[in-house]
């Protein structure tokens, strides 16, 4: 099997992270993978806001979210790196090129050793009563909303990917 193809079959959601910061490389080589997304007629509609996990915009989501998460945990399950990606909100295809984009940024984090957990719980958060505050504080631009997010770090534990039934998941017509 060749590379990419391995990096896929490896990877799996990551809720448990040890306490070493990524590399400027490293952070670099994800956010060039999510920078190198295709989006729908080349509208590079994106943007990426990077946060260290200890950032207190984190917290303040966090208890926006209510009691949603079991209690010893966090939505970032404190990775060291959260990566919030933003998109223009009236763009039909904005989500779709967000999700391109996430997964793009998950296989590079798993092709340098890195783990990583796709976030799209914080939506209602994002988008709720705070939706303004916290898109300014993220410095989403004007006309951007919350899309979905990725935390990122270095695995504390390792975790097999999930199975799957071809039979019942895949039908060839």
């Amino acid at each position: 099997m060749n590379e990419i193809l391995n990096t896929i079959a490896s990877r799996s959601s990551i809720r448990s992270y040890t306490g070493e910061k990524l590399t400027a490389e490293e952070l670099d080589a994800v956010l060039r993978a999510g920078l190198q997304a295709p989006t729908a007629i080349n509208r590079q509609e994106l943007h990426f806001t990077v946060l260290s996990g200890d950032a207190p915009i984190l917290f303040e989501i966090q208890d926006a979210m209510g009691a949603r998460l079991r209690p010893q945990a966090n939505f970032w399950y404190d990775a060291p790196t959260v990566i919030v990606i933003s998109g223009e909100r009236d763009f039909r295809w904005t989500q779709v090129d967000a999700g391109i984009a996430v997964e793009n940024m998950a296989l590079a984090a798993e092709s340098l050793g890195l783990g990583n957990v796709i976030l799209g719980c914080l939506k209602a958060a994002m988008l709720g009563e705070n939706r303004d505050r916290f898109a300014s504080e993220l410095h989403f631009p004007d006309g951007y909303d919350f899309m979905i997010a990725i935390a990122i770090g270095h695995k504390a534990a390792p975790k097999e990917p999930h199975a799957f039934d071809r039979q019942r998941d895949v039908t060839i017509l």
